[in-house]
């Protein structure tokens, strides 16, 4: 049986983004000084909130440096806009075949709200999600307080539902709760790191995927 609730990551997992997301880092600190960092570095961070994201890069920035970066990288990474084009192929298919076993699908990434609602309108896909969790209106991952929020509106327990995603901090917050976890491996971390958290399956690609959410 599919389970009750489906919540997603967005970059990474629903979204081919982790390039532009870590172009945009690289050249927001760089215009301000500071060290270029190796690409992985940018890349590993992916899924933090944006300032718990800056604090792991460059530590012991002031706020006024984190907001000067923070600011840089939302000028960078708007200039360009999430299309349909964006989306990862299969994952429209899925979310609709999601709906048609009555999941209810959600979203907690480590995205800003000014962000992921842009998205989810340009992206085509925000009509799929019931509820939506943002970093910057709750606790950057891997606290586990966004799925908490989103298991709460349902009413449901958090071993009634799934996290999807691409990374360590998705795997690690939902294993603080109890929730069952599915990783992704065409996203940032690979298989072997999403596994030291203990997920139900990592999937290769989205036929694994499928059958890891009982629909193949």
């Amino acid at each position: 049986m599919t389970p009750k609730i489906v919540i997603f990551d967005w970059d990474g997992t629903l979204i081919d983004s982790v390039d532009h997301i870590a172009d945009s880092l690289h050249l927001a600190a760089t215009e301000l000084g500071f060290p270029a960092l190796e690409r992985d570095a940018y890349k590993d961070i992916i899924g933090l909130g944006i300032i718990e994201a800056l604090q792991t890069l460059y530590p012991g920035l002031a706020m006024d440096e984190i907001q000067a970066i923070r600011e840089g990288y939302g000028r960078y990474f708007f200039s360009k806009q999430t299309t349909p084009q964006n989306v990862f192929a299969g994952i429209s298919e899925l979310l609709a075949e999601l709906a048609g076993a009555n999941a209810q699908l959600a979203v907690a990434t480590g995205k800003s709200r000014r962000g992921l609602a842009r998205a989810l309108e340009s992206s085509g896909l925000g009509a799929h999600f019931a509820v939506t969790r943002c970093a910057d209106e709750t606790r950057s991952k891997p606290d586990p307080a966004m799925l908490m929020e989103i298991v709460e509106h349902f009413g449901i327990e958090p071993g009634e539902a799934v996290m999807i995603g691409d990374t360590i901090y998705d795997m690690d917050m939902a294993q603080r709760i109890g929730m069952p976890a599915i990783g992704v491996e065409w996203g940032v971390h690979p298989r072997a790191r999403l596994e030291e958290f203990a997920p139900a399956a990592v999937a290769s690609d989205m036929a694994a995927l499928r059958q890891a959410l009982y629909l193949a």
